[in-house]
């Protein structure tokens, strides 16, 4: 007995080692082993070391205590138990077993019991395997929450090993590749964000790879913790990378229905290849089951990404699984045998069997053979006993092994939310229909009443806040005194007690609120920056005042700055007499930023007894609104005003008051409180305009109501003013403000402007004026002249579908172009549709899709009153039915107006696979096919047509039935051109032939020769009559399809072989015009065939020949360096830059995760990437010629050591201190050496040698080197940047600005903050640099492409008023020239369109601008927007060596982004261009 005693005492004192507590059969110990668990988990500290010998913590007095009630309890049980007298026999059963060679059955393990324990940090060891729940997605942290209050944080290297991958490479790559890959290669290769990866509230399954003692230093790369939930989370550090987490899974085990973590390792055609972390086996997820869970970008899933997913099959060879995310199918996914334990994973569900039912928990039996434990956190609310009954199986999630535990045992959860794997809701409901945890009770609301349900007496109290939620009070949090210990039967803290308390924080894995009981939390205002509201009024204490800033103390640890500026209403000269420490002062919230944790606040009267609404989104500014602002920034022209939460508006000069101002910052000094009015907002820019001058009470309302005045309402006025453009009207009755353009009026008139100013007086009246646009927020309307001939519409208003009839004349305005014509409003809610072949009688001089936006008048030809919608049509023959006229084009209304034969034109409606589809009619399309488009064959057809091209052609068949038309572009005699093919029969030596180069080949050239099918070889040797000629460069003038005439050397019959020849020799001028006018007449019999129609000016081309036309094709491939003279600024359309020999210095990228560089490979740290010009760093002669040696000795290397292994050793790569320092004798004042020096110190780990010997590098390289110095600094910076301190890199960077060239090193600062992903000190550092060097163009630059890489696309936009304010007026149109080229390839085209409209529209001499304009716009492949860039330029005045490099640039794009036909028209323009040029001359 003593033994047993003695065993049982044992186990119980090393409970820290999670050893399972054995009782024998005696009716005392297994009661005493239970009550020794319950002190443990309610009366004893998780942290106790129990001494040894047997000895105790605990005092005479409570082991007294303990010891009488564990007898009192044995007796019970031993007297009162109605199955006393089967004890003595299982107690002496027992005693034969106490060796423990075999187990019993599951009756003989009866009462045997393990002991709940709680999880703590002591009992948290690495290697453990633990579920967890996503708190908070940091950039380069998880925060998680374990099981039992505690955190813990998941670092982005230890996410999976395919994203520590890409992150390693990430930047390694040129930037100029990924600006040539499409849109959705470029969004794959970006290394995605982990709040991209992750989401709060997401579970787990993690190991533990390091535990910290508390107090250590922080190397968890958090930063600075701004709340305890981080400061907690640093103690312990998981890995959720499935190697580790699913390493000791079987792969026998790996069957339907098993779920664990996968990374997505590749992306295939069907789906995503995963790494399971199993040897020997991997899964496949198939995009529809990703779009189970993935919906909207179910294929756009990233390499390296984490998902939770569940095996549906495995293969026969079980290589591979096919797996599903389906989250129904992964929670309800459960395994109920296993062939090893390594194979449960925490978050599996498990079937398990009630064994045992504690005060404290549950003992399970997991999967019929381990033991497991649940405590009370993770059982349903309730006493366990009454929810709970042995032998009663369930199902359970586990929660964390217990490690290195002999026999294997588990942690479980029973709580409805972990079993569903969801956040934790506050109606206990799995689904999301009730409020979670974080929306019901955020941290600062406070609660009533709670009350104490259980009480942990050296933990804290367990406290209901309501039937479905319990929060925990840490013992520190009971009360403001010091409590040693709490009581659950006595006290103010016993069980059932209720108490006020207030929510401190949330245990989301536990579902449990963190609660505080303590007056002083409970008296608190605010407990995080988050619950403070813009706007209201607070009393705080002045804490401190600086030079820079007061801080004031609002409310326990929320602190607030009032900036100087804020003070008061004025400036104060002595803040320090007004501001005193520990002082109550009253004041606003300003701007509250709950990300950073600041609140910024302002004590200016003005705003402090403001009664006027606050402005504290963009979307509290409406029009109209008066309120109080605060001016921010004055300049000469306007004022920014400043609101709530840093919102600003802008107040133009004009609004700044109504007396003339001289000077803006005088009169408005930074601080001053305004009251201004809005007066508009944009949506689009975020841009908010206000006025002071309209916010005076005295100052009364000008605009005018224009409600009365719609769109296409016909008026008359009286003039009130003309102007430079405009004539300002006084519309009658309304008295409506209109602007009519005198170009219009003059048009009208038939006169000049000129003559049009002289004829105007004020006072006169005009009529016919249409309204065709409205400014309601102005009160203004714009107005047109009336067209001529204009036959009287019926007034909008008086217009409706039941009133319209067919024949009527409406108005109305072109709204867009659809698929079937143009759209075009008449009133609010009627519209009418315009087809094109509805628009005029001859479809070539008319226009067929009117421009969007214009007024136009038409004829009702159908109404639809169930679509609202009108068929409408402008052709002259429906405006005057009564003439007879003929009509070119004449309209089809049904399939009986066709018949086969018939020569039609219409408009191609879409280029299909098969053929063509054209519009004949409203509801009459005809098809081509293929084999109708061309009467020869035709490769590349599709590159002729495009939609809406005019085309015309022959009706071949006409189907009534089916309603098809077949159309055919063929000339009529189609069996000519098949009888007169020639062969090879009707060929002969000597003969001359016309043909077209088939194929360019590096031997010569194969033409096929017209009318047949036959081919000929013309080698090139028969090129050119000059033998010295470079026949080579002949061939790589011939392309494709080029017209060619030859002569027939031989012909091979057997071989079917023909030589030709193109030596001019071969023929006589009479050939050349011959040819000539076989050319002219293939023309004219082109112009009348089928097929598209081509305009007069293009026709007009092709026809004109002679030597004009072959000079100015000469001229136009002969020239080579316009580009260089017309473009003197530059285009980044590909920022490539130029490959050297070895890596540049500022090149410099992370190659693996330890912290040293790369020697190999040159200088190489943790900044890589994009590279800007100004900050290139150039390699020295010597280091080219050493690197050229180096890679030229690895060519031989092989050859070189069986001759003399000495020859290399002036050429090989140093290995050594003293082999750098031998090379260095050599090369004193090569960078690249001292820094590659550098780099070999890093590897062994040496940083201040490496700091020693780049300040020895500055010494020794001479000064006249500048290049290399400023190299050698740059490596420091990085070196700083990597291994240094804050102070280090800042006291280093001042060095090096110092010694060299100022902004070069700001700029290359800049970039390196930003490369190493320090993006807020990089953004810092910009402003800084701008701040400095304002006067540069390149800094603003930069600065804003920074902020575009980064997405703040307004931030970037805001940049460029900004700039043209500080920077020179020349200066001016490269900053904006430099900024719409970054809209072009970063942010908004459309954007930097606009940009570039406004500099060539104000100057149009500048060709370097329209250049990079049209560059610009190549990138976006839109050709007709290049086309009509180029006629406009060219319609410019310049002179002929500018025109041709406009015409060259234009044909190249031609011939990569348009068809043949483009690039023919582009010939005919530059001929026609030369001709009026000569003409001009003359």
């Amino acid at each position: 007995m003593a033994t047993g005693k003695k065993r049982a005492h044992d186990e119980d004192s090393a409970a820290r080692k999670t050893k399972k507590v054995k009782t024998d059969g005696t009716a005392k110990q297994p009661k005493a082993a239970e009550t020794s668990a319950e002190i443990n988990l309610h009366g004893a500290p998780e942290e106790v070391d129990f001494p040894r010998g047997g000895g105790t913590s605990l005092t005479p007095l409570e082991v007294k205590a303990l010891r009488a009630e564990a007898v009192q309890e044995a007796n019970e049980e031993l007297f009162d138990s109605p199955d006393a007298a089967q004890k003595p026999a299982n107690k002496s059963r027992r005693k034969s077993d106490v060796s423990g060679k075999e187990k019993k059955d599951s009756k003989d393990r009866k009462g045997d019991t393990i002991r709940v324990e709680h999880l703590n940090y002591k009992r948290v060891e690495v290697g453990m395997k633990i579920l967890a729940q996503v708190v908070s997605v940091e950039p380069l942290a998880l925060i998680v929450s374990m099981p039992n209050q505690l955190f813990a944080h998941v670092p982005i290297t230890h996410i999976s090993s395919e994203l520590t991958e890409r992150l390693e490479k990430m930047g390694e790559d040129d930037e100029e590749n990924s600006e040539d890959e499409e849109t959705e290669e470029a969004g794959s290769a970006r290394v995605p964000d982990l709040v991209e990866l992750f989401k709060p509230g997401q579970y787990v399954r993690a190991v533990v790879t390091t535990v910290h003692a508390p107090g250590s230093t922080d190397v968890s790369g958090l930063g600075r913790a701004r709340d305890d939930v981080q400061k907690a989370s640093r103690r312990v550090e998981l890995s959720i990378v499935p190697e580790k987490v699913n390493g000791g899974v079987a792969k026998a085990d790996v069957r339907p229905g098993f779920t664990m973590a996968a990374a997505i390792k590749s992306v295939e055609d069907h789906g995503y290849i995963l790494n399971l972390g199993v040897p020997e086996i991997s899964g496949f997820l198939s995009f529809k089951d990703a779009a189970k869970c993935y919906p909207q970008n179910s294929k756009k899933l990233h390499v390296g990404q984490l998902l939770d997913v569940s095996v549906t099959k495995v293969a026969g060879n079980g290589r591979t699984c096919n797996v599903t995310v389906d989250p129904q199918e992964i929670h309800s996914s459960s395994i109920s045998e296993i062939s090893n334990v390594t194979s449960v994973l925490p978050g599996a569900l498990v079937q398990s069997l009630i064994t045992a039912v504690h005060p404290d928990g549950l003992n399970l039996q997991v999967l019929g053979f381990f033991g497991g434990t649940v405590d009370q956190f993770h059982l349903l609310p309730g006493e366990p006993e009454v929810n709970y009954k042995v032998g009663t199986k369930v199902k359970a999630r586990v929660l964390y092994d217990l490690h290195q535990s002999s026999p294997p045992r588990f942690a479980l959860s029973l709580a409805e939310h972990v079993l569903s794997l969801s956040p934790k809701h506050t109606d206990g409901s799995k689904e999301s229909s009730g409020s979670t945890l974080f929306d019901a009770y955020p941290v600062g609301c406070t609660l009533d009443a709670v009350e104490v349900i259980r009480v942990e007496s050296e933990r804290g109290l367990i406290t209901r806040v309501s039937p479905e939620v319990e929060g925990f009070v840490h013992i520190s949090h009971v009360s403001d005194d010091h409590i040693p210990s709490l009581s659950s039967s006595s006290g103010t803290w016993k069980i059932g007690t209720t108490h006020k308390a207030r929510v401190t924080g949330h245990f989301p894995l536990d579902g449990m609120l963190q609660l505080s009981l303590r007056p002083s939390i409970l008296s608190q205002k605010f407990l995080q920056v988050g619950e403070v509201q813009v706007g209201e009024i607070i009393k705080g204490t002045v804490k401190k005042l600086t030079d820079s800033a007061l801080f004031v103390s609002i409310s326990g640890n929320v602190d607030g700055v009032v900036w100087p500026n804020h003070y008061a209403d004025i400036i104060l000269k002595h803040p320090q007499k007004r501001f005193k420490p520990g002082a109550s002062i009253k004041c606003r919230i300003l701007v509250v930023d709950p990300a950073r944790k600041r609140i910024a606040l302002t004590a200016k009267k003005t705003l402090l007894d403001s009664t006027l609404p606050i402005i504290r989104k963009f979307e509290d500014a409406q029009v109209g609104l008066v309120t109080h602002a605060v001016v921010f920034k004055t300049t000469d022209k306007i004022l920014q005003v400043e609101f709530y939460n840093g919102l600003k508006a802008v107040v133009p000069l004009r609004e700044a008051s109504e007396s003339a101002v001289t000077s803006l910052p005088e009169a408005f000094p930074v601080g001053k409180p305004v009251t201004v009015r809005i007066i508009t907002v944009d949506t689009e820019t975020s841009r908010i305009t206000a006025s002071i001058r309209q916010a005076s009470p005295t100052y009364k309302s000008a605009v005018t109501d224009i409600s009365g005045v719609e769109i296409g309402n016909t008026v008359e006025g009286t003039i009130s003013d003309v102007r430079k453009d405009q004539i300002v009207l006084t519309l009658q009755p309304t008295q409506v403000t209109a602007l009519l353009s005198l170009n219009n009026l003059a048009n009208r008139r038939n006169v000049s402007v000129a003559q049009l100013r002289t004829r105007l007086k004020i006072g006169d009246k005009l009529q016919e004026l249409v309204v065709v646009s409205r400014n309601p927020e102005k009160g203004f309307v714009l107005v047109a002249s009336s067209p001529k001939d204009k036959v009287a519409l019926v007034p909008k208003n008086s217009l409706s579908l039941d009133t319209i009839q067919v024949g009527q004349l409406v108005g109305g305005r072109v709204l867009r172009h659809v698929r079937q014509g143009a759209l075009v409003k008449l009133t609010q809610s009627i519209s009418g549709v315009l087809h094109p072949t509805d628009t005029c009688d001859d479809y070539e001089s008319g226009t067929p899709f009117p421009p969007v936006d214009s007024i136009i008048k038409a004829v009702v030809i159908a109404v639809d009153k169930e679509k609202r919608q009108l068929t409408l049509s402008t052709r002259s023959s429906r405006f005057n039915p009564d003439n007879r006229k003929a009509l070119a084009d004449r309209e089809l209304v049904g399939l009986d107006a066709l018949s086969p034969g018939d020569s039609v034109r219409g408009f191609i409606k879409s280029v299909a696979e098969h053929g063509l589809f054209v519009m004949l009619g409203r509801n009459i399309d005809a098809r081509v096919q293929i084999k109708e488009l061309f009467d020869e064959f035709v490769k590349d057809w599709k590159s002729r047509f495009t939609v809406n091209q005019l085309v015309k052609g022959r009706i071949v068949s006409v189907d009534r039935e089916k309603k098809q038309v077949e159309m055919s572009f063929r000339s009529g005699d189609i069996t000519k051109s098949a009888s007169t093919k020639l062969t090879l029969a009707d060929l002969s030596e000597g003969q001359k032939i016309n043909g077209r180069v088939k194929r360019v080949e590096e031997y010569g050239l194969f033409i096929e020769i017209e009318g047949s099918k036959l081919s000929g070889l013309c080698h090139k040797s028969e090129l050119s009559d000059n033998k010295d000629a470079d026949v080579t460069l002949a061939l790589r003038s011939f392309r494709e399809g080029d017209a060619v005439k030859a002569k027939i050397l031989s012909i091979d019959v057997e071989k079917r072989r023909i030589s030709l020849g193109l030596k001019p020799s071969y023929f006589t001028e009479e050939d050349l015009e011959a040819s000539d006018e076989d050319g002219t007449s293939d023309d004219d019999e082109e112009s009348h065939a089928f097929g598209v129609i081509e305009t007069a000016e293009a026709t007009a081309s092709e026809v004109d020949s002679g030597s004009e036309h072959s000079d100015a094709e000469e001229d136009i491939a002969s020239e080579d360096e316009a580009d260089g003279e017309v473009v003197n600024m530059d285009v980044d359309i590909n920022l490539q830059s130029t490959g050297t020999d070895r890596p540049s210095v500022s090149n410099v990228t992370s190659t693996s995760n330890a912290a040293f560089l790369s020697l190999k490979e040159g200088f190489q740290w943790s900044v890589h990437g994009t590279q800007h010009e100004d900050v290139e760093m150039a390699s020295s002669s010597e280091d080219d010629e050493d690197q050229e040696k180096t890679s030229g000795k690895k060519k031989r290397k092989r050859k070189e050591i069986e001759q003399d292994l000495t020859a290399d050793l002036h050429t090989k790569t140093p290995e050594s201190n003293a082999d750098f320092e031998r090379v260095l004798l050599g090369s004193p004042n090569s960078s690249y050496l001292w820094i590659q020096y550098m780099s070999f110190q890093l590897q062994l780990s040496e940083v201040d040698k490496a700091r020693e010997i780049a300040r020895r590098a500055l010494g020794t390289i001479n000064f006249r080197e500048e290049q290399e110095k400023l190299n050698v600094w740059i490596a420091l910076l990085n070196l700083e940047n990597t291994y240094g301190t804050d102070e280090s890199l800042e006291a280093t960077f001042k060095d090096a600005a110092r010694h060299n060239d100022s902004k070069t090193v700001h700029l290359r600062m800049a970039v390196i903050l930003e490369q190493s992903d320090k993006i807020e000190k990089a953004e810092e550092q910009y402003k800084k640099t701008c701040k400095k060097f304002s006067q540069s163009s390149k800094v603003w630059t930069l600065f804003g492409e920074h902020y575009l890489r980064r997405g703040k696309l307004e931030e970037a936009r805001q940049l460029l008023p900004r700039s043209l304010q500080s920077l020179e007026k020349r200066k001016h149109l490269k900053t904006i020239s430099k900024f719409a080229q970054f809209e072009y390839k970063l942010g908004d085209p459309e954007r930097g369109k606009t940009l570039f409209e406004g500099i060539v529209d104000s100057h149009p001499k500048r060709w370097d601008l329209w250049s990079i304009y049209m560059d610009m716009e190549a990138t976006q492949g839109a050709i007709g927007n290049l086309r009509n860039l180029f006629n406009r330029v060219l319609a410019l005045k310049m002179t002929s060596h500018k025109a041709k490099s406009f015409f060259k640039k234009w044909l190249d794009l031609e011939r990569r982004l348009g068809d043949e036909e483009g690039a023919a028209a582009v010939k005919a323009k530059a001929i026609e261009w030369t001709q009026r040029a000569s003409n001009a001359d003359n």
